[in-house]
């Protein structure tokens, strides 16, 4: 071997004994925004995101490109209560990865909403959570509660990486924060605000803004608006009109805009009320970071002001 051979492939050795093991690491996110959370903690990392903002997390199939990305993981990173609960366990198994095997879940790191102690979740009954809402990460405070958790799970995971991620997680709690602060204030005229809003997709935004969701589309959770139904909710939503209706970007907007055209419509000599029908994108894209999550949180405030202000 000749020495500058030599020279290249010691190197080389030395290069891959330096090389970050974060580099290395792969997660599974069951959602896009717990990948934008380990793309922000984490940002070496090979990260595979399972759905995306035009499906229904509930519900989607487990698919053998699934299998083979959670096979590979290092760490999965999912919501949790219940919400994977129709596909996740089916992909565990299939993956057969050990260190998957317990997962990372962000209910488990903050308080739920509407708990429904007893409740068991079936095809029929549709998507019933005895835990509480699982769709926490529309709640921004509680969002950084996950942040601080997931930090603390990826120091574990990569102790060498420990004071890297402790300086991104501190970076964004900062800027976080001070995003927060500035909605809070936005927001302020939507604070007792009616709306009429399909399934509890955004239960933990109006709770945040105290806006109250005064009518589901949706006759049981998960079920999809039938007829009778919606015909219900106009009779009872005609003599106090929301300030709109709301469908997640998932969901068909078709009983939506039935509603808020009847609605609008003349009834009994009397003219209807414009209520506008407002399709909010339930989370980031599958390739977001932190600057993505901001942005998402934006477009929603800047949606529901403009509905305010017709």
């Amino acid at each position: 071997m000749t020495g500058r051979l030599a020279r290249c492939l010691a190197g080389l050795l030395l290069g891959m004994a330096l090389a970050s093991p974060a580099a290395a690491f792969t997660v599974f996110a069951c959602e896009p925004e717990w990948a934008a959370l380990t793309r922000t903690l984490l940002p070496q990392a090979r990260v595979h995101v399972a759905t995306h903002a035009g499906q229904d997390p509930h519900h989607i199939e487990a698919r053998p490109a699934l299998i083979a990305q959670l096979r590979s993981a290092d760490l999965a990173i999912c919501t949790g209560a219940a919400l994977e609960a129709g596909w996740l366990p089916v992909l565990q198994q299939r993956a057969a990865n050990a260190k998957t095997r317990e997962v990372f879940f962000a209910a488990d790191q903050v308080e739920l909403i509407d708990p429904q102690p007893g409740a068991i979740g079936s095809p029929w009954a549709g998507d019933v959570h005895a835990e509480g809402n699982p769709h926490l990460h529309t709640d921004p405070a509680k969002l950084l509660e996950v942040a601080n958790a997931l930090a603390e799970r990826l120091q574990q995971a990569l102790p060498a990486e420990k004071a890297a991620i402790e300086q991104r997680r501190q970076a964004f709690e900062r800027d976080w924060k001070a995003r927060m602060a500035q909605w809070a204030q936005r927001a302020a005229p939507l604070k007792g605000q009616r709306v009429a809003a399909q399934h509890s997709t955004f239960g933990y935004l109006w709770r945040w803004l105290g806006i109250t969701q005064v009518a589901d589309l949706e006759p049981r959770p998960g079920m999809a608006p039938t007829p009778g139904h919606l015909q219900r909710l106009l009779e009872g939503l005609r003599a106090t009109p929301p300030m709109a209706v709301v469908v997640a970007s998932y969901q068909d907007n078709r009983p939506g805009r039935w509603l808020t055209t009847q609605l609008s419509a003349s009834t009994s000599g009397r003219p209807g009320v414009a209520v506008p029908l407002l399709e909010l994108p339930a989370t980031v894209g599958e390739n977001a970071a932190a600057p993505e999550l901001m942005r998402w949180m934006d477009e929603l405030l800047d949606t529901l002001l403009k509905a305010r202000t017709r």
